[in-house]
Parts: structure tokens; C-alpha cells; sequence
């Protein structure tokens, strides 16, 4: 089978369709067919897209074309999605996509909340396509990607790094937000009038280099995986989120020059402790009642597939990677948790 052909069959496809569907939730298609394509799983594509795909909305239509000199008044506005998605569409043409996303990336990171996450997270699924092969679907959805983006605009309180805590310590240390209901916008909006918010995002140990700050990430990445599996029970899915959108910051750093690795450092433990204070419980699930690691890594992204629902399919993959890279049996038991507490497609 052509696995390059079929990624981009799927684009092609999922790019009738609009970033969210029912309002405001997020079209997760194109990141989960980048996952499976990518873990071998290409033969099942286009059966998963033919159920994912029921309850998804049409592309939506613009309102007024944006320029280069005035989307700034259209930053956040998601009245404004057309005209991003056609905007970024253009950019992604004219110009090679390496330079589209340094101009934008530091004009984006900073609403790295977009969409609860999924705008970076989207981005960060189409960098890692064309990095390992350029053509018109995979531009198309860095161009989709980074329309959602920039229409979903949202920023999170945020305090530099100072402290000398490793990501680990800090996310353990990280604060809940008081009222934990309703959704993630009413949670975020708690952050900026937590008072010990701004020490724990202060916390973590700044990166002195570009290099420091990779290392970090991936760091953050990994602890945000293995985290996941006590205390997953407090919002299976938005808790995916917290692992899921530093793995997509981290895929991202190949294709932007290095000046900007310590601000995309910023942005994703910024983004992961706020989806940590929003949705992580008051008390995490005994270790007892917890799933141990298959002995297969293979199996987990499988066991993902078979289930079929896009956010388990998307944490394997991450956690599939930190496993790799640290070992730790704990990403993969947070796998088969979500699996567990997650409902089937």
C-alpha cells in the first residue's frame, strides 16, 4: 500500500470538512489519520474515516477576506474560521511553509489554548507530516491547522519559568482550579485569580538554551504521560490534552529556527499545567486499581486502533514515543487507562 497515498487521500478528504463540528468541538481527523498512517496502520484508515467522519460539519464559509496587515482584529474571533482557513490556505502557497510557520508561530503560541489545545496540537500533527514528505494535501492541512489556530486564539495566564524544578515536581506541584465544572473555558478563566498559580508556573527550572529547552520539553512530555494514568479518572479526555499538546510543541522544533525553542517551551508547560489544573482530581486512583504495561509497545498503538475512539488513538501515539525515549512502563499502562475509561467510537 502507498502510506504516502493514503495520508493524503485521507487530507483530501477531511478537508471538505470544517475544524469543528456541533459548535465547537474539535474535528480530530486529520491528527488521528496521521498517527495511524505513521504506526502502520494505513489499511485501516479509510474504515475509521468512513465512521469518524458521520458527525463532522462542512468547511466553513468566509465572511471577508483577511490581509497581512489587518488579521490582528480577527486573532481569536471564531466568527472569523472561513476566512482564516482561505487565508492560510493562500499563505501556505505562496510562500515555502517553513517561512509561513516561523512568521506565525510566535503570533500564535502565545493563544496556545486555542480549541483546548487542539489548534498547536493539529499544527503539530502537519509539521511532522511534511517534515518527512512535502506536497499540496499535507501544506493544505498546515494551512487548516493554523487557520483553526489563529481563529480559536486563546491565551493562558502565564509567568515565566525561575525556579529549579524538573517538569515532573512541577506538574506534581501544580494547583487545581476551585470550581471544577463546566467546561474548559470557565476553568481556564479561574487561573488568572489563583493565587498560587503564577509560583507554579514560575516553578519550573528556564531553559538556558535551545537545547536545554528541547530536552525540557521532552521531559514534560513524558511526565505529563506517565501523570496521566493515576489521575486520568478526573476528565479521561481533556487530561489527554495535557500529554498530547507539549509531544505536539516538541514534533514541532525541527522546523523552526532555534531562537524560538525557549519560547515554544514556555508556551507547552504553560498549556499543559493549565489543562492539569483544570481537570486533574482531588485525589489520584490507588496504584492497585491501575492497568500494568503490556509487554508489547506495538500492541498498545494497536489495542488504540481496535478502539478506535480519537483520543485514545492520539495519546498512544505520544505515549508510544516516551516509552521509546524513557522506558517508562507507565506511559503505556496510561494507554490501556484511557482505553478503560473512554468510550468506543
Amino acid at each position: 500500500m502507498n502510506i504516502d497515498g493514503t495520508l493524503d487521500e485521507a487530507y483530501e478528504r477531511l478537508h471538505r470538512t470544517g475544524p469543528e463540528f456541533e459548535g465547537w468541538l474539535t474535528n480530530h481527523g486529520p491528527m488521528a489519520v496521521e498517527s495511524m498512517v505513521r504506526r502502520g496502520h494505513a489499511r485501516q484508515v479509510h474504515r475509521w474515516l468512513d465512521l469518524y467522519m458521520r458527525r463532522l460539519d462542512d468547511r466553513p464559509r468566509g465572511t471577508a477576506p483577511l490581509t497581512a496587515d489587518g488579521w490582528r482584529t480577527a486573532l481569536g474571533d471564531p466568527r472569523r474560521l472561513g476566512d482564516w482557513l482561505v487565508f492560510f490556505e493562500r499563505e501556505v502557497i505562496e510562500q515555502p511553509w517553513r517561512t509561513v510557520l516561523e512568521t506565525w508561530w510566535p503570533r500564535l503560541l502565545p493563544g496556545i489554548a486555542a480549541g483546548a489545545t487542539h489548534g498547536v496540537i493539529r499544527t503539530g500533527h502537519a509539521v511532522h507530516a511534511l517534515l518527512d514528505h512535502e506536497d499540496a494535501p499535507r501544506l493544505a492541512e498546515l494551512g487548516q491547522a493554523l487557520g483553526y489556530w489563529a481563529a480559536r486564539w486563546q491565551p493562558v495566564a502565564f509567568t515565566p519559568p525561575s525556579g529549579t524544578a524538573d517538569p515532573a515536581s512541577a506538574l506534581a506541584a501544580v494547583p487545581r482550579v476551585p470550581d471544577q465544572s463546566a467546561g474548559i473555558n470557565h476553568r481556564l478563566d479561574q487561573l488568572t485569580d489563583l493565587t498560587d498559580w503564577p509560583t507554579a508556573l514560575a516553578a519550573l527550572t528556564p531553559a538556558a538554551d535551545a537545547e536545554q529547552a528541547r530536552h525540557l520539553l521532552a521531559d514534560l512530555t513524558a511526565a505529563a504521560g506517565v501523570r496521566y494514568l493515576p489521575n486520568a479518572h478526573g476528565s479521561p479526555v481533556m487530561l489527554v490534552h495535557a500529554v498530547t499538546a507539549p509531544m505536539a510543541v516538541l514534533r514541532t522544533l525541527p522546523a523552526l529556527p532555534r531562537t524560538q525553542w525557549v519560547m515554544s517551551l514556555h508556551a507547552a508547560w504553560a498549556a499543559s499545567a493549565a489543562v492539569t489544573a483544570a481537570y486533574t482530581p482531588a485525589t489520584p486512583a490507588p496504584r492497585n486499581t491501575l492497568p500494568t504495561a503490556p509487554e508489547s509497545v506495538d500492541e498498545v498503538f494497536a489495542l488504540a486502533v481496535r478502539h478506535q475512539d480519537e483520543h485514545v488513538i492520539k495519546l498512544a501515539d505520544t505515549c508510544v514515543d516516551v516509552h521509546r525515549s524513557t522506558g517508562h512502563p507507565d506511559a503505556l499502562a496510561a494507554v490501556i487507562r484511557a482505553a478503560e475509561l473512554i468510550d468506543e467510537l
